[in-house]
């Protein structure tokens, strides 16, 4: 297993290495300038625009600004902000924890949720259960997530009152109210409408998996032998049809960092993906691609935690057999 998770590592490099140089020719390639974003749109004497561009290494070509960048990323420095006017590590560190927090309930719900819903439904294939969960999951796999978001909002927030409708915390609340709280009421709708969309996948998925997994001779073995029927279920059915689902969720846990952008913007939520936003519309490059690579290293340590997990949920899985 540690020469499988070290292969992975080492192979890891080179993975970086094509999204820094994707990510660095879609920004040259992207309209816009911004030197002059950040002069504004007032006229600017040609000196004063010459040295900002000087500034920030913007007078040079592509291909020497390309090669600086990537040795800075190698000595673990992700460049300057132009719009914030400091390191960009310093700039994501603040808003990754906010991402982290927005993504982790999601990512709970959606294995939590999905794969219960999903157990129900194959338990029972062709109930009235298994149709409605069904049409749910087609209907929240289909939501586009800043329309969800929008009719949370205006249903439980602007309507009913319940949740609050931006931001991570409330500017005043009550000293009886602990701030951990008050965070969790700021986030529940964000992760409703960020997992939404996954909860219908993995029920969809469990459900096909664990259908045939319970057609299978070890299933009608297992209640001849008298096991209880929570045993069956669980330990022999759901353990088994886990695999293709825990394969599915390892690829969604980087996919959650990209559809936080939207789900963040709706709910004006500090994170990394409002950052990204924020960043695209001032031009602000080196945030831009500082934040590109946070996602492509959590869409790999997602696929490495999905290929671990195997090893747990089947024990017949034996990485070292591969090197």
């Amino acid at each position: 297993m540690a020469l499988f998770v070290l292969r992975r590592f080492v192979l890891l490099v080179p993975l970086l290495l094509g999204m820094v140089l994707l990510g660095f020719a879609i920004v040259k390639l992207a309209p816009g300038d911004p030197v002059q974003v950040l002069v504004g749109d007032y006229p600017a004497p040609p000196e004063y625009v010459a040295s900002v561009r000087e500034r920030f290494g913007l007078d040079r070509p592509a291909w020497v600004q390309l090669v600086r960048y990537v040795g800075e990323v190698a000595r673990g420095n992700l460049g300057y902000s132009f719009f914030y006017n400091e390191p960009v590590i310093d700039v994501l560190r603040g808003r990754l924890g906010a991402t982290l927090l927005l993504m982790s309930a999601a990512f709970g719900l959606a294995a939590v949720g999905g794969i219960a819903l999903g157990v129900a439904c194959g338990r029972r294939p062709g109930s009235w259960t298994d149709h409605v969960l069904m049409v749910l999951g087609l209907a929240g796999y289909s939501l586009p997530v800043f329309w969800l978001g929008q009719l949370l909002l205006m249903a439980f927030s602007l309507g009913l009152g319940w949740f609050p409708t931006q931001g991570m915390r409330s500017l005043t609340f009550g000293a009886a109210v602990p701030p951990a709280l008050d965070v969790l009421h700021h986030l529940v709708l964000p992760a409703v409408t960020l997992a939404t969309r996954y909860v219908a996948l993995n029920v969809r998925l469990m459900r096909t998996s664990f259908v045939e997994v319970g057609a299978m001779e070890y299933i009608t073995t297992a209640r001849a032998k008298g096991l209880a029927e929570r045993v069956v279920v669980w330990k022999h059915g759901v353990r088994n049809a886990l695999l293709p689902v825990v394969t599915v969720m390892g690829l969604n846990f980087g996919h959650l960092v990209a559809g936080a952008v939207l789900t963040e913007t709706v709910f004006a939520w500090p994170g990394l993906g409002r950052l990204i936003f924020d960043s695209i519309l001032h031009r602000d490059y080196p945030v831009m691609l500082g934040g590109l690579l946070v996602v492509s290293v959590c869409v790999v340590a997602g696929n490495l935690l999905a290929d671990l997990a195997y090893a747990v949920i089947d024990p017949r899985i034996r990485y070292e057999s591969r090197a």
